[in-house]
């Protein structure tokens, strides 16, 4: 039976998940590794520190950094691994039912909604960039266009006629909307700590 086209898009999601899963548990593992390093090495300079603006150290050592009484990363080394099996999942054929995309769209919303905060307390709190973390919140972002605009476009979120036909063409640019978000984040950081005249 040749496959239809939502067959071929649900692959496609798929194939997008697991990478982008790959890369965050790549980022939250090395942030850990980061973490067990601090607390046993009390006062040691990471190795993700590489200037008073790029570094993780500070992100790591501050309040925001254990947000919820544990280091960030660890919620990544939960959740990357879940996004990471859906998208296999979905590579495999596996057909999910509504509530279950609508639970995974919730997921990655608050994802989305807890990297934005991030973004916020690393630029204006503790005014640096980490690189890892910067990992996280470039693969958090199309994942949530993803996510969101497949359940829209199919019809799992309730939405209009025209609303579905603009998410279905927006689903094909989500490299150009995740490099416009990806703009507005540096932007912001460039008028808040002037990256460029760090290095020029």
């Amino acid at each position: 039976m040749p496959e239809t086209a939502s067959s071929r898009s649900l692959t496609l999601t798929g194939v997008l998940t697991v990478i982008l899963g790959a890369i965050g548990l790549l980022a939250a593992f090395a942030l850990t590794l980061e973490k067990i390093h601090l607390l046993e090495v009390p006062g040691s300079v990471p190795s993700c520190d590489f200037s008073l603006l790029v570094q993780c150290g500070a992100n790591l050592n501050s309040a925001q950094g254990s947000i919820f009484g544990f280091p960030n990363p660890v919620i990544g080394l939960m959740a990357w691994p879940v996004v990471i099996t859906i998208g296999v999942a979905l590579i495999g054929g596996v057909r999910f039912p509504r509530w279950f995309w609508l639970g995974f769209n919730a997921g990655v919303a608050l994802a989305l909604c807890f990297v934005i905060w991030l973004i916020g307390t690393s630029i204006f709190a503790l005014a640096t960039l980490c690189p890892w973390c910067m990992v996280t919140w470039a693969v958090t972002i199309p994942l949530f266009w993803i996510v969101t605009l497949e359940n829209l476009r199919s019809g799992r979120i309730p939405a209009g006629a025209a609303v579905r036909r603009l998410a279905d063409s927006a689903y094909g640019w989500i490299p150009l909307i995740t490099l416009l978000c990806y703009l507005i984040v540096a932007v912001i950081a460039q008028l808040r700590l002037d990256v460029l005249g760090q290095f020029f």
